[in-house]
């Protein structure tokens, strides 16, 4: 069900709500928070969509802002939408004039009580997420880095003003490489001597990839630049080799870890809806999100040379190796060359004594026939 409401108010739009509710034949709310979606008029038919299909999973009330500033009158345009395959409820608001100003005017009222509320910036958001207006009204507030082309500025805002709560899609993006790399150094403990992250120029992913891995490690970490799509690769270097995780595709990945053989392990990359679904399942702040935001503003203020991997820490399993090799090599050499004399000497005196005994015996055999032809 679809209802229009122009030049409407807030009151209204919740009696609608409710008349929907009652017309679908589900009177009694069966939704565990509300999802306020920031965003203009291009992009709100995706930023709607993934809200949505992620309300599959969490059935939610989404309510859509769309802000138009301007010197016209204010106003308040909405559009109400309950069952028509939503799990929950959606709200479309267009906020005109001077109304725009001050959108948590109108929001606070729609906001389903003693329930969470998740903010959303599909464009990016604003530097400090926790003093925006709505921002204010949410338990977790979700940026997107990769939406604006001034992610390293927001990101340093964004670490000096963090707030419990606040959250990336850049972060969120990285969950299954940092679940991979850390079941590695599980299952093969040992010790890193520098790591390396490769992707597309400007990915912030791979910026918080790379301030996570020094914040945890506590070793140098180099970025390099890759066609992508995305952060393409990791790597780990340890004394016996490399632990990498590369993703030339965008869909499937090659796990490697020393002395194992290589693995296929599928790791395409997610879609929106997914990635506000798993921002859903946790509501409480995010404390390595913190520590990460920090790092990489002290990575930012690093001299570049303290932000490579020395060739002695990249290469220390090959040099390592061959140095094992030859030292292996040199203590069996000698004792091969050693060894190998004595054994000619003892084979070639097994062979004299035996020709000296069958020409004893042939000595004998003689003597005894002279013998036998004098007795005659």
């Amino acid at each position: 069900m679809i209802i229009d409401l122009t030049d409407t108010t807030s009151s209204e739009i919740a009696a609608a709500l409710l008349k929907a509710r009652r017309n679908a034949g589900s009177p009694a709310m069966g939704m565990v928070g509300t999802i306020v979606v920031v965003v203009d008029e291009a992009s709100h038919h995706d930023a709607m969509k993934a809200a949505n299909e992620a309300g599959r999973e969490h059935p939610s009330r989404v309510l859509v802002a769309i802000l138009r500033p301007g010197k016209g009158a204010p106003g308040l345009d909405a559009e109400v939408r309950v069952g028509e395959g939503i799990p929950g409820e959606a709200v479309l608001l267009r906020l005109h004039g001077e109304l725009a100003k001050v959108p948590e005017s109108v929001i606070t009222p729609l906001l389903l009580p003693d329930s969470p509320v998740i903010v959303w910036w599909p464009g990016g958001g604003p530097r400090v997420p926790a003093e925006d207006p709505l921002g204010k009204l949410g338990r977790r507030r979700v940026t997107d880095a990769a939406a604006t082309r001034r992610a390293s500025v927001d990101y340093g805002a964004r670490a000096e003003g963090y707030a419990p709560g606040d959250t990336d899609f850049a972060w969120t993006r990285l969950t299954p490489w940092r679940a991979l790399m850390a079941a590695a150094l599980d299952q093969y403990p040992t010790r890193v001597t520098g790591a390396e992250v490769s992707a597309a120029r400007g990915n912030p992913s791979a910026d918080l990839m790379a301030a996570w891995l020094q914040s945890r490690l506590k070793v140098p970490v180099e970025q390099r630049t890759s066609r992508g799509p995305g952060v393409t690769a990791v790597r780990l270097f340890t004394p016996s080799g490399s632990i990498a995780l590369t993703r030339p595709d965008g869909a499937v990945a090659t796990f490697s870890v020393p002395g194992q053989p290589d693995r296929p392990v599928a790791l395409k990359r997610r879609t929106t809806s997914e990635l506000l679904s798993e921002e859903l399942r946790r509501l409480d702040p995010d404390d390595v999100y913190a520590k990460t935001l920090a790092c990489m503003v002290e990575r930012d203020s690093m001299p570049a040379e303290k932000k490579k991997v020395s060739e002695t820490a990249r290469k220390s399993a090959p040099l390592k190796a061959s140095a094992a090799a030859k030292k292996v090599v040199a203590k069996k050499a000698p004792g091969a060359a050693t060894k190998a004399p004595g054994a000619a000497k003892k084979a070639v005196g097994k062979k004299a004594v035996g020709k000296k005994t069958a020409e004893t015996r042939a000595a004998a055999k003689k003597v005894a026939g002279s013998k036998r032809v004098a007795k005659r």
